[in-house]
């Protein structure tokens, strides 16, 4: 007899492990501000506040540190990374610098099905923006930038991007907290997707630049305040 096929008992996306889930939530309350720069990370406290033991707690202290998220001092043990604006000087250069060639070389390629996609990243950009759902607009944001990176084939790039991205999403939460950019944020946006629509690679580099130099304007200001 022959084995009948397991095919439909195939597991496509493995479920998240425990330390997965706790690293998502650990990463997303550092991100939205609950806890600040600076804040000790007390294992004791987390394990109580996370409901999970030291060992799991351990493990994901040590993925977020290799995030840029939290840093271990001597005598003093984890706490949430200082976000200065030395440091997201680097981070705004270095998105510049990736995301102008990422934009252009989008614009060249993007095909009716690429537009598509796009106009749909950007709608749930617009969506989560309208509801004020923080999580989902920093969620959203990172998939139209991925579209945008794949399209062009900056798979390497989009890697640093992706190692960098905790960091740029803190960066993201700290200036939409702003009015100012709660309303251009989206519109900044808007002009980078208009651009790779028409497939106008000059006008994509040049929305990004723009873009981003005002955010990293904004950041400096605040990040400035808080020093």
């Amino acid at each position: 007899m022959e084995p009948m096929p397991l095919d439909d008992l195939r597991i496509d996306k493995p479920p998240q492990t425990l330390r997965e889930i706790i690293a998502a939530r650990l990463r997303g309350a550092i991100i939205a501000g609950r806890f600040q720069s600076g804040d000790r990370l007390v294992e004791r406290s987390l394990c109580d506040q996370l409901g999970v033991s030291r060992t799991v707690v351990r493990e994901v202290l040590r993925t977020l540190e290799a995030e840029g998220l939290v840093e271990t001092l001597a005598n003093k043990g984890p706490i949430v990374a200082r976000l200065d604006w030395p440091t997201a000087r680097q981070i705004y250069e270095i998105r510049l610098l990736l995301e102008q060639g990422a934009a252009a070389a989008c614009a060249r390629r993007a095909d009716p099905e690429v537009k598509a996609d796009l106009k749909q990243a950007f709608a749930a950009i617009e969506n989560a923006s309208a509801t004020g759902d923080r999580a989902a607009l920093l969620s959203a944001t990172t998939g139209f930038y991925e579209i945008i990176f794949r399209t062009a084939g900056h798979e390497i790039a989009w890697d640093i991007v992706q190692r960098l991205n905790g960091r740029i999403s803190r960066l993201r939460a700290l200036t939409l907290a702003t009015r100012e950019r709660q309303v251009s944020g989206p519109a900044r946006i808007a002009r980078i997707c208009e651009a790779i629509l028409v497939n106008d690679p000059e006008a994509a580099a040049t929305a990004v630049r723009e873009h981003l130099t005002e955010a990293a304007e904004i950041a400096r200001r605040l990040l400035d305040a808080e020093a």
